[in-house]
């Protein structure tokens, strides 16, 4: 009588065969498919788009680490002209006059450290208080029943209609009259308080946060004020943080209304300071080297802001609040 195979052996060998193989069907190396043309292209679109949003940036890094004498003669050149690190020198007011004007440089000097620290405290101020006083106005509008409350956020909506340049001879006719020119408060105060996209960017997120959570704390013996401060704020970290970077970013570069209300260097601004130093111009032309040197140096702080929020923010953005 023949002998006949154990069914453990029959069952590997008949796998053997349906695999077509010794090597079981889930350890073979899967093939990865090639990417369609459209995938490739857009691929390629997006590579174009990021070398010319960078190529300033690098143009500019290249200058300041240039000669300033020798920039016309290397103007074709795409790395620095004499490599040399005179402009950030100048721009921090660590080279003297005489060192300057051999250089090409302007002799005059930029106290560049004053003005840094005025746009610091303008930034920091317009930022925390807009984005305080903002959230706390899109907060009543999200939550809070009054009387004519749509008419008023339709009110607020419209300013967002109204061109800025439009308010630049009022605010700075209420400013001479309050005896704040020429101040840090002064460059500071007509956007400190609330800004119509704050206010409706905030209120479009609380809308989407549960009421049951408020209304959960409100039965615990919290009120409105300890709700929005210990609730409400904690749960729109994301979207606070979005828009402190761009109320940051804003006040940071702007330009023609510091220049407007201030005239010394105890209220003036890294902007309007920029081009107080363009106007030295030197014998040979504009300090070029010197004037890119600054801007990379007051590019720094925003680079770094950015770099520090900027996960915090993409994380934001597919939060919608609690359902």
């Amino acid at each position: 009588m023949a002998a006949t195979a154990p069914p453990v052996a029959r069952t590997a060998a008949h796998d053997s065969v349906r695999s077509g193989g010794d090597e079981p069907p889930h350890r073979r190396p899967r093939k990865r498919p090639l990417p369609s043309p459209g995938r490739v292209l857009a691929w390629v679109a997006m590579g174009a788009i990021v070398v010319l949003t960078l190529f300033p940036f690098y143009w500019m890094l290249r200058t300041a680490l240039s000669t300033n004498a020798a920039l016309p003669g290397g103007a074709a050149s795409a790395l620095p002209v004499e490599p040399s690190a005179g402009g950030f020198l100048r721009a921090l007011g660590l080279q003297s006059t005489k060192e300057a004007l051999a250089e090409g440089g302007a002799g005059g000097s930029l106290d560049f450290w004053r003005y840094l620290l005025n746009s610091v405290c303008v930034s920091t101020l317009i930022t925390v208080c807009q984005v305080l006083f903002s959230a706390m106005a899109a907060y009543a509008f999200a939550r809070l029943r009054w009387r004519g409350r749509d008419k008023v956020f339709g009110f607020v909506l419209a300013g967002l209609m109204v061109p800025p340049v439009f308010t630049l001879l009022p605010n700075f006719v209420l400013i001479k009259e309050l005896g704040l020119v020429d101040t840090l408060l002064g460059v500071a105060m007509p956007t400190m308080f609330m800004t119509p996209f704050a206010v409706f960017f905030l209120r479009q997120f609380f809308l989407n946060i549960s009421r049951e959570v408020e209304e959960a704390a409100l039965l615990d013996g919290a009120g409105k004020i300890r709700v929005f401060f210990r609730i409400i704020l904690p749960m729109a970290s994301g979207p606070v943080s979005t828009l402190c970077i761009l109320t940051y970013l804003t006040a940071w570069n702007d330009y023609f209304w510091p220049l407007m209300v201030s005239y010394s260097d105890s209220s003036r601004v890294l902007t309007v300071a920029l081009s107080v130093f363009r106007s030295q111009d030197p014998q040979s032309g504009t300090d070029w080297a010197g004037l890119m040197a600054a801007t990379v140096i007051a590019a720094l702080p925003m680079i770094v802001l950015f770099g520090v929020l900027a996960r915090r923010v993409l994380n934001s953005i597919g939060f919608s609040g609690i359902k």
